[in-house]
């Protein structure tokens, strides 16, 4: 198959999860709702993490660059897909889905590489407290995110120059909601081979790594709380360490559903568990880290009374 062939598709076609009206205006208001949800949820926790000089710790730094990123991935699909389930025209040009591709395989490793860096943090404070001011400088965590969004940035954009020498000259239709990798990879009609190799190999590195980190991070994490003699100092400390486990684990549970495995089992099953990670983990992600951490109510209460006075004066 030549490279003009590509040329074919100038653009295509995302058909959503249904095509049927009824399902769509269902589909509508669900996915609306869930993005409000994230959205505020999301800039809520940005703007107590900024305006409360309680919360300018490490943790709540990356927690706030967390909520920033889970922010612009939603932002990155759910708009164009709210559009599409309200129009009749469902189309989306080749370069606007090469750039979705792009911001969401950047953004889903970005979330990764802040997830792991988090762990490093738990594990400093517990494991080495009298150390963390200094292990946990200032310096050493802006370096840190800078690697986490120049890693994120550049796996993005590799992948994306991959799938721009696939060819594309069948059908143009994508049954989904945005323009996810293995769904593109099932409209090819050149050998796609090679990028699904690259696929297993990067994603083992770039996300199996990480999660190898944590968890040996949470075991040195465990066998420290364990040794502590007072009941309530090990609630406290496995606390601070309880909402990150939960959005670790629904982080990675719904990624490796859909990445770890050949691309021909992909199926509509993996379609759903792609939207749990894409829509569905960035709205709990500030409920998560928000009921259980009584630093955020506190800085949450204070950001919305200080609202409210605002609004009074």
């Amino acid at each position: 198959m030549d490279g003009g062939n590509q040329t074919r598709i100038s653009d295509f076609l995302l058909l959503g999860i249904s095509e049927s009206p009824e399902q769509q205006q269902v589909l509508f208001w669900m996915f609306l709702s869930m993005y409000l949800v994230t959205v505020v949820g999301n800039v809520l926790i940005i703007l107590a993490i900024s305006f409360d000089p309680r919360l300018h710790t490490p943790m709540y730094f990356f927690l706030a660059n967390l909520s920033f990123t889970d922010l612009f991935f939603v932002t990155n699909t759910i708009p164009k897909m709210l559009v599409n389930l309200q129009s009749q025209n469902k189309a989306i040009s080749y370069a606007g889905c090469l750039t979705q591709l792009y911001f969401l395989v950047s953004l889903v490793t970005l979330d990764n590489l802040i997830l792991a860096t988090m762990a490093y943090d738990r594990y400093v404070a517990i494991c080495r407290p009298l150390h963390y001011v200094t292990a946990m400088s200032p310096a050493l965590c802006i370096l840190l995110l800078t690697l986490c969004w120049s890693l994120s940035l550049l796996y993005g954009l590799t992948l994306t120059l991959f799938m721009t020498k696939v060819t594309f000259c069948g059908s143009r239709k994508i049954h989904y909601i945005f323009c996810e990798m293995y769904v593109l990879l099932r409209l090819a009609c050149s050998n796609t081979q090679i990028i699904h190799i690259v696929l297993i190999t990067t994603g083992i590195f770039i996300f199996l790594t990480p999660f190898g980190f944590m968890m040996i991070s949470y075991i040195r994490i465990v066998r420290t709380i364990l040794q502590i003699p007072s009941a309530s100092s090990k609630y406290k400390a496995f606390s601070t360490c309880a909402s990150h486990l939960a959005v670790v684990s629904l982080f990675y549970g719904t990624l490796c559903m859909v990445y770890l495995q050949p691309l021909q089992s992909y199926s509509m099953k993996d379609s759903v568990a792609t939207v749990m990670y894409a829509v569905v983990t960035p709205m709990m992600n500030p409920f998560i880290y928000s009921l259980r951490n009584k630093d955020m109510h506190g800085a949450l209460g204070r950001l919305l009374l200080g609202k409210a006075l605002q609004k009074v004066t």
